[in-house]
């Protein structure tokens, strides 16, 4: 009895979410097949799931694992039009969900940002397009802020994905000031770079008198220029693990924006990635950074205590991300001889070892 209720109630929750324009089945026939592709959305117990290039009736599985086979699913819902769907789940464990049309085309997906109490900007790479058309796999590439603030119960969310390595790119002062305190056992492997980040090129900008938002941003451009070269090791060694399969990874720095926002677009161009989906990757950070006041009795930062005394608009340009700056570090990748030059002499990736990354980070 209690199985029939709780199925009836899943039955009953499900909500159809149709196309903005329905078409004759003729036009739908003659129109071009747009490339598949799914997301999926959390708000509270529910998960929005949304897909486009899918015909005709497509079905909806619950998965216990992101790589596992539909016979292990559940099935949820039997849609016969429209977009969408809203499907009650919880958070942990994570879900992992499978469509198929009737054409008998897959797609995987999940939510892409972690339901974190005390996560910031933690994100996962998995379900974009790469070489070959092939996916990045769901749950083994993740992108973060600082995890200094991750709860008890974050950590255990964590301890169930099986995060086994970490590259923290923070510099050592950012390290001491937000140490992250992982629990025993499943701690992963750590690694991170002792240095001090050199802001004197960035601030130069704000000496003598008033900055702009529009003198912030050029100032961040120059930044970005030297990024990829500035980090170029910690980027190898984040390769490194990869390569030799320790996954999954999290990477992460303060504000999961900038020297992680280039390792992921290093990581997805490396996958064979368009860039015009690494770049919308990278820009997300502005939905999902939300910079955090310090908490009491913490060190004091004196970079973010100038950012906090700043007009609104340069603060923004300094702490959100823009185009321009991650196109500022490809075009200085290019000027130094292209991506194909740079994979090879900064981060040790030659054409065999792309070709094994994809073989390892894209399904099918």
């Amino acid at each position: 009895m209690m199985r029939a209720i709780l199925s009836a109630a899943t039955a009953i929750s499900l909500l159809v979410i149709a196309p903005a324009i329905s078409q004759p089945a003729a036009a739908r026939e003659r129109a071009v097949v747009t490339p598949a592709s799914a997301e999926a959305e959390r708000a509270g117990q529910a998960i929005t799931i949304r897909w486009q290039g899918l015909g005709g009736r497509v079905r909806v599985w619950q998965l216990p694992a992101p790589d596992a086979p539909r016979s292990a699913g559940r099935l949820l819902a039997t849609l016969a039009g429209g977009q969408g769907v809203v499907v009650p789940s919880a958070a942990s464990p994570r879900p992992w969900f499978l469509l198929q049309d009737e054409r008998g085309r897959q797609l995987r997906v999940a939510e892409r940002v972690l339901p974190l109490a005390g996560g910031m900007n933690f994100r996962d790479l998995g379900g974009y397009a790469g070489a070959g058309g092939k996916p990045v796999r769901w749950g083994v590439l993740y992108r973060s802020a600082v995890m200094a603030g991750l709860t008890l119960e974050d950590h255990q969310y964590l301890a169930k994905l099986g995060i086994r390595t970490v590259c923290d790119f923070r510099s050592t002062g950012e390290r001491q000031r937000e140490p992250v305190a992982w629990p025993s056992p499943g701690t992963p492997k750590v690694l991170a770079r002792d240095y001090e980040l050199d802001m004197a090129p960035l601030m130069a900008a704000f000496r003598g008198g008033d900055v702009t938002p529009q003198q912030a941003r050029t100032a961040m451009a120059g930044f970005y220029r030297a990024l990829p070269y500035q980090f170029a090791g910690d980027y190898r060694a984040m390769f490194g693990e990869l390569l030799a399969g320790r996954v999954p990874l999290a990477f992460n720095c303060s504000a999961g924006k900038d020297r992680t926002g280039m390792a992921a677009v290093l990581i997805l161009l490396a996958l064979g990635v368009d860039r015009e989906t690494a770049i919308a990757d990278y820009l997300l950070s502005n939905r999902h950074y939300r910079p955090q006041p310090p908490k009491p009795g913490a060190p004091v930062d004196a970079s973010m205590a100038m950012f906090a005394r700043l007009p609104a608009g340069v603060a923004q340009a300094l702490m959100g991300v823009e185009r321009a700056y991650i196109e500022a570090s490809l075009a200085e990748i290019e000027a130094r001889g292209g991506l194909d030059r740079y994979f090879s002499e900064q981060l040790g990736l030659d054409r065999a070892q792309r070709n094994r990354l994809q073989s390892l980070y894209l399904a099918g």
